[in-house]
């Protein structure tokens, strides 16, 4: 344990006039306070606050946060109370000491509606002080670093609520090390082998390779020497679970990730930022489309930084940030720059953000919201984002979400706008309303009178501006329509387990699930915010364990009219899980088709044709033909082996297809039949930790007409 003379040097070597004698009455009344206490490993409690006091050293924190680091547990777990505390220390730290004790007893990872109350509560103590956040942040890291004393069931709740909540909150913040270290800390209780096989293929590359950071680092320090720039230059390799969330979000394996290790640049002066930003780009090309300027464009909390990926003679790309020394502190602590202290004075940083204005900015959208699902969304989408900037046509800058799209582009102009939009320009091009928009894309919005809000929007917005008032112009304008679909939906999930959708039933299930009658309960079924399951399992929890008789292919999608057919089309291959719309067909009924599919850009002005439509909730049959593209190494054995794995899953193997002969590897189609999204998830990650297998990812054949589904 870290001795109360070691701390104090600690803060020293920032803050040359901390009042050492405080910190030292602090840490011995903690140390007498939690006597006798010992943690799960066996050791002495008070380590714990001794460890998160010395983590908040690292950001150069104030006394006072230091000091509410040693007392944080305290008032919860000892005789003290906050009378004492405050007597001892000043009022100052025992508000901060209460926080933090409130903030521990808030169940982040319970039910939805009462995660949602919590949330609220979160951003209450963080808009008194959010100091109180900084505490709860670095008491979790501690807390993840020595998980493995806990019983595993305890890990694994507490690394998913890491991953859930801590990890995304200290991104939002500016904190991106700590954001790293907590989603690298949980991943590896929550998927051990994933991670282990991470590091051995990082492993095998080092050896393959040799020391990549090294050299490029050098190659790196003697351009800016050639161009006169004086400059630090760090690389590191990505941790594990960045790498791990990189091969989902691509849908690659290892192997075909390039951008796998990370350079930063700290530059003496701003402009020196640009000029670095020149020399890197005339050594190396740069990636298109991947570079941002957040200098002239900050985040929020106040992260300022040049980011470009350059590409290599061998085609490996690797990340770089360029910025100032000053704009990095921010990066480093993000909103807690605030309080830090250089020198023994408290940090006169010009890029450090206002805490309160950072608070009041992300809370402003959520005080006008009644709705505890609704407020939920829209602060985890807030608050788990990244951003992108774009410009009206008039050159206003626009602040949206990584991911956001056009519709959610026009709700943040105006709400009018957002209801009225029937299409979209990027840089001058018309695009469909799901396009995804880059940074510094200009976008104009085109509006009609007489359009209103369509339901298929709620699967292509994703801000919560956005799907808040989309959500409530449909409950409005088409409530009988979602009434008439929520009844559907009800019959037939009722009908699965043997019951009847009575009106008391359906009384019985809004009750329980704290909606005001049974037409709000059907008309939130209609328009997707609930589903069937749910409904079910309200009212008859027993019998939603067991899913019973698969559900036959006729009545697997509903929304149909009746004796009106389907059929799903192969350009994209839905598959149950997955928000799917219909598209009419004279005399063939509808062709379904996954939300995302290209092909529905060729019917965006028919929007006649359009059906919402839905999988019906329970156990479909393995029936569903979706397409593998595999690349596997050229080795005995190794196709048989991967045929027995899909076999393993249960899933059937009905057409394979070899596109790519080469005397290292193949690359083939498999065609498998499956019954669900969640079956083709898990199958491919199990073949993406095939040793053998490079890269393994989802076929859609573009080239298929929806018709031939016919």
């Amino acid at each position: 344990m870290i001795s109360a003379e070691d701390l104090i040097a600690l803060v020293r070597n920032y803050n040359p006039k901390t009042n050492a004698d405080r910190i030292a009455r602090a840490y011995e009344f903690g140390q007498q306070m939690h006597d006798g206490q010992v943690r799960h490993s066996g050791e002495p409690y008070f380590t714990h606050p001794v460890a998160v006091a010395a983590i908040l050293t690292e950001q150069r924190l104030d006394d006072a946060t230091i000091i509410t680091a040693l007392l944080h547990d305290t008032i919860e777990d000892t005789k003290a109370n906050y009378g004492k505390v405050s007597e001892l220390f000043g009022e100052e730290v025992a508000k901060l000491v209460d926080g933090v004790t409130k903030l521990t007893n808030l169940q982040l990872s319970s039910r939805e509606t009462k995660q949602a109350e919590n949330f609220r509560k979160l951003f209450m103590a963080m808009s008194k002080d959010l100091r109180v956040i900084l505490v709860k942040l670095s008491d979790r890291l501690h807390n993840m670093r020595t998980i493995k004393a806990m019983r595993p069931e305890k890990q694994v709740q507490k690394a998913r609520e890491t991953m859930d909540i801590y990890a995304p909150l200290a991104g939002r913040m500016g904190m991106q090390w700590m954001r790293e270290e907590l989603e690298d800390l949980a991943f590896r209780v929550l998927n051990p082998e994933g991670r282990q096989s991470i590091i051995r293929r990082f492993i095998t590359l080092q050896r393959e390779t040799g020391d990549v950071i090294h050299r490029i680092t050098g190659d790196m320090r003697f351009e800016l020497e050639k161009a006169g720039i004086e400059a630090e230059v760090f690389g590191r390799a990505k941790k594990p679970y960045s790498i791990w969330r990189k091969m989902q979000e691509k849908d690659q394996g290892f192997s075909r990730l390039s951008d796998i290790y990370g350079f930063r640049i700290i530059t003496m002066t701003e402009e020196d930022s640009y000029r670095t930003l020149g020399a890197i780009h005339q050594r190396w090309r740069a990636v298109p489309g991947r570079f941002k300027d957040y200098i002239s464009q900050p985040k929020s909390n106040g992260y300022r930084s040049i980011h470009t990926t350059v590409s290599g003679r061998d085609g490996k790309r690797v990340e770089v940030q360029i910025r100032t020394r000053q704009m990095h502190d921010v990066a480093e602590t993000g909103v807690a720059a605030h309080w830090s202290y250089r020198d023994g004075v408290r940090s006169e940083n010009p890029f450090a953000v206002d805490p309160a204005k950072w608070i009041a900015n992300l809370t402003e959208q959520f005080d006008s919201e009644d709705d505890h699902e609704d407020f939920l969304e829209a602060v985890k989408l807030e608050m788990y984002s990244d951003q992108v900037f774009c410009f009206t046509p008039k050159g206003d800058v626009v602040k949206q979400p990584r991911g956001a799209t056009p519709i959610d582009f026009a709700y943040a102009i105006h709400t009018r706008i957002g209801h009225a939009c029937v299409g979209a320009k990027v840089d001058g091009i018309r695009v469909p309303l799901w396009t995804r928009l880059k940074n510094g894309q200009s976008v104009d919005i085109i509006t009609a009178d007489g359009q209103t809000p369509q339901v298929s929007w709620l699967e292509i917005a994703v801000t919560g501006k956005a799907r808040t008032a989309i959500r409530r112009a449909l409950r409005e304008v088409d409530r009988e329509r979602f009434i008439k679909l929520g009844k559907e939906l009800a019959r037939a999930g009722f009908e699965h387990v043997g019951r009847k959708a009575t009106e008391k039933t359906l009384d019985t299930a809004a009750k329980h699930l704290r909606l005001k009658d049974r037409h709000e309960l059907l008309a939130r079924l209609g328009s997707a915010e609930l589903t069937a399951h749910e409904v079910v399992a309200a009212v008859y929890p027993e019998l939603t364990k067991d899913d019973g008789d698969a559900i036959p292919l006729r009545r697997a999608v509903i929304g149909l009219e009746p004796g009106q057919s389907f059929d799903r089309a192969p350009c994209c291959q839905p598959l149950p899980g997955e928000r799917i719309v219909g598209i009419t067909y004279r005399g063939k009924g509808v062709v379904v088709h996954a939300i995302d599919c290209d092909r529905l850009s060729e019917f965006e002005n028919e929007p006649r044709r359009w059906v919402d439509l839905h999988w019906h909730s329970g156990t479909h049959p393995a029936v569903y033909g979706a397409t593998l593209e595999l690349t596997i190494g050229n080795d005995a054995g190794v196709l048989g082996r991967i045929c027995t794995l899909i076999g393993e899953k249960k899933a059937n193997i009905s057409n394979l297809e070899f596109v790519d002969r080469k005397p290292d590897f193949y690359r083939l189609l498999i065609n498998v039949e499956l019954r669900d999204l969640e079956q083709l998830h898990s199958l491919m990650l199990m073949l993406e930790a095939e040793s053998d297998v490079a890269a393994v990812e989802r076929y859609r054949d573009r080239t298929q007409s929806a018709v031939a589904a016919g």
